[in-house]
């Protein structure tokens, strides 16, 4: 889809029904690379000792087949957030540290107590505020994107106001007057800061236009989802092969990461054990596996900053009848949430699609016993806009990727749940990873 040329979206996806609420860099500096060939090799002094018969150790590593986004491709997001600007009357949006800043620029920025900010006007090239011993830096990660060579860059030293250089570079773009959207992760001491210096100006969420951009994904961002999602399905089955009786949960969870590692990337899951499992996002105490228990597993990894999150439940042994029970009414769900998705469709329609099915089957009504949504979209967080939630009317769109994860818990007792992503398609929904057939055979593809 759309590669390399800007395309007004449609705004009806966008903007309308906005309802509610890492990485490797396309061009790596030698320092960053030497860091990130450093952390490589503190992971692999980090695995756990393997059998030389392990599944693990006869990974082979997939990053030969990720390919980094472009400096053209982040070129055509800023074109297609002007777009939206535009639509939406926003006269530019400022994006401080974190995902949107890379996603836009290609800059990896942490949060601080300073400003770095990237403003991006409706119409023309984008600026950017510095402290001034930063500015060396910031140019060279500046480079790396869109930015270009000569970015527009205004400094401000450690005793001046960095929003009064803020509102300098809108001057110079000649926005003294209008709306300038701020980007959701911003702290409240920028956003407020940057009212105070352009008060002629309204302050308004920049989310139409960011999230506007992010939830909707190119072709190139599929397939590193769609590879993401392999890699960590082909890891957990790794792990699988290696777990034995007598295994705490943080040992299988080092097997988990060990198998992404051998694969090339940085992964890992969550493990809860027998009733823990009964917990969505689990708990801290320790648990052992035994024959006869069940295992949910939750994690994923990153592809050149793009996630994967998949769960797997199973059992070490032979499952109950009510285990298996609850996995195929689980199933069912996850099915009927797959069926349901296509564009046009209303997002809380995906959701209720599988709690109808979790409902029917004995085990509802509303959150009882599924006690969270069916998923949420997913990008480069792994967690982002839109979410399958009651409640949310925004319309799906061609190539949003979401969870799609139903899950019933009895409390005391253990849980289910199953997470494929889910990438919408122009006709309906695909999976990037096939379903688990069963608890005693979870990776079975037949």
């Amino acid at each position: 889809m759309r590669r390399g040329v800007r395309r007004r979206p449609q705004s009806r996806y966008y903007v309308k029904q906005m309802l509610t609420r890492r990485r490797f860099l396309p061009i790596l500096s030698f320092p960053a690379a030497a860091a990130s060939i450093a952390q490589a090799q503190r992971r692999e002094a980090a695995l756990p000792s393997l059998p030389p018969d392990s599944p693990i150790l006869k990974l082979k590593s997939r990053r030969g087949e990720a390919t980094p986004i472009t400096v053209d491709e982040r070129r055509a997001r800023i074109g297609r957030a002007q777009d939206l600007m535009q639509e939406s009357k926003i006269d530019a949006i400022c994006l401080t540290g974190g995902t949107s800043l890379e996603y836009f620029g290609a800059i990896r920025w942490g949060q601080s107590e300073r400003l770095f900010a990237m403003v991006v006007p409706a119409k023309g090239d984008p600026f950017f505020v510095s402290p001034a011993f930063e500015e060396d830096r910031a140019r060279e990660q500046i480079a790396l994107g869109p930015g270009g060579k000569d970015p527009r860059v205004l400094v401000w030293q450690e005793d001046e106001s960095p929003y009064a250089r803020v509102a300098a570079g809108l001057r110079e773009r000649g926005i003294t007057t209008g709306t300038i959207g701020i980007e959701e992760t911003v702290k409240f001491v920028f956003s407020d800061g940057i009212a105070k210096a352009v008060p002629a100006l309204k302050v308004t969420s920049a989310t139409p236009v960011t999230a506007g951009c992010r939830m909707v994904k190119t072709q190139h961002e599929i397939n590193l989802m769609r590879l993401a999602s392999r890699v960590t399905l082909q890891a957990y089955e790794a792990a699988w092969r290696s777990l034995r009786d007598g295994m705490t949960q943080n040992e299988f969870a080092g097997l988990v990461a060990a198998a992404h590692s051998r694969l090339g990337f940085s992964g890992g899951a969550g493990v809860q054990v027998a009733e823990f499992s009964a917990l969505p996002h689990g708990s801290a105490t320790p648990q052992v596996i035994r024959e006869g228990t069940i295992l949910l597993i939750d994690g994923g990894c990153q592809v050149d900053g793009y996630h994967s999150d998949i769960s797997r439940t199973f059992v070490l042994g032979k499952p109950s009848d009510k285990m298996k029970k609850v996995f195929d009414i689980v199933h069912r769900a996850q099915s009927a949430a797959l069926a349901a998705a296509r564009p046009g469709i209303a997002c809380q329609d995906v959701d209720a699609a599988a709690r109808k099915v979790v409902a029917e089957a004995g085990y509802g009504p509303n959150y009882n016993y599924f006690t969270h949504r069916v998923g949420h979209g997913m990008g480069m967080d792994g967690h982002e806009w839109p979410y399958l939630v009651r409640g949310n009317a925004l319309k799906l769109a061609p190539h949003m990727v979401f969870s799609d994860e139903p899950g019933v818990y009895i409390r005391g007792e253990f849980g289910v749940r199953l997470e494929d992503d889910m990438h919408i398609t122009e006709n309906g929904a695909e999976l990037f990873t096939p379903q688990s057939p069963s608890l005693e055979n979870p990776f079975a593809t037949a």
